[in-house]
């Protein structure tokens, strides 16, 4: 299965495979046949930043993406300014992994606030402190509108729409948006939003959306075909975008962390082929029919 063309795009990110140590997920996205994955803050500092980035590259593979950047609605002073140099520091990491994308949770409500348009114009200030940095060290800021039912404690931005009224003033080079299927699923502007999104589509993500949601919401992702996305309209729309970069896979899922971390690549794989790109050729992963914006 791994000499099928269609593979040649496909990256496991790190969530997926959850507890995998560095060492252990660099070498088993390698010995899976893959060429890609994205990175997370936490294992790559526990591993080393110089290390995990040496790893990666002596293993041939490059990196999609890097989790996770933003938290940028506090309200103290203090707070905020912890917040902007702790995201300096996740733009350096960016760069030393030679990932062109950090992915930015942009924060929820401060405690006991519920001033919905503060926070999201303390975004946008703390934006314009952040893009010309992470422009001038070659990573791309990538905003990621989450479900709306994680607006109060994880991302003010709901839509992709909101995500690109944020990203406008800034250049494409310097803040991009994140296309995560199942934070945008149930989005009836979707298609439209992916199509003037162009080229500001900084990372293309996906997983399923499971029924019934579980009591932490936070796990209701699942191995694609396990819920109620349909992707290849995804697929087909982030293309006639103009997309040509990968298809990131990224479970929150305490039963497939739970099984064997080999077993949970080659079911993403099996998976991604039959569920994501089905019934595409060797010339391209895209979905034969393009959804109409």
């Amino acid at each position: 299965m791994s000499s099928d063309p269609r593979l040649s795009r496909l990256s496991i990110n790190h969530k997926t495979v959850e507890g995998w140590a560095m060492p252990d997920f660099v070498d088993g996205v390698a010995a899976a046949g893959l060429s890609a994955l994205g990175t997370w803050r936490e294992p790559v500092a526990e591993f080393g930043l110089a290390r995990s980035a040496k790893l990666i590259r002596d293993a041939g593979l490059r990196v999609t993406s890097h989790c996770r950047g933003g938290f940028l609605t506090a309200t103290d002073p203090a707070a905020r300014a912890a917040a902007l140099e702790d995201n300096r520091r996740a733009i350096d990491e960016t760069a030393t992994l030679g990932a062109e994308s950090l992915v930015m949770v942009v924060g929820g409500l401060p405690a006991g606030s519920r001033d919905l348009a503060g926070a999201r114009e303390r975004v946008a200030e703390a934006l314009a402190e952040l893009a010309p940095y992470a422009g001038e060290r070659g990573v791309r800021l990538s905003l990621e509108a989450l479900h709306p039912m994680y607006c109060a404690d994880r991302a003010v931005l709901s839509t992709l729409a909101q995500a690109l009224d944020l990203a406008a003033p800034f250049p494409s080079a310097q803040v991009g948006v994140v296309v995560d299927t199942f934070h945008l699923w149930w989005d009836p502007e979707v298609w439209r939003s992916i199509a003037r999104a162009g080229d500001r589509i900084a990372s293309f993500q996906v997983c399923d959306f499971l029924m019934p949601i579980p009591a932490d919401a936070l796990m209701a992702r699942g191995y694609m075909g396990d819920g109620v996305i349909d992707f290849p309209p995804f697929v087909a729309a982030v293309e006639a975008a103009g997309w040509t970069g990968d298809v990131e896979v990224e479970i929150f899922n305490a039963d497939v962390w739970a099984q064997p971390k080999a077993e949970v690549v080659e079911t993403v794989k099996q998976r991604y082929l039959d569920v994501v790109v089905p019934g595409v050729g060797a010339g391209g992963v895209g979905a034969s029919n393009v959804v109409s914006a």
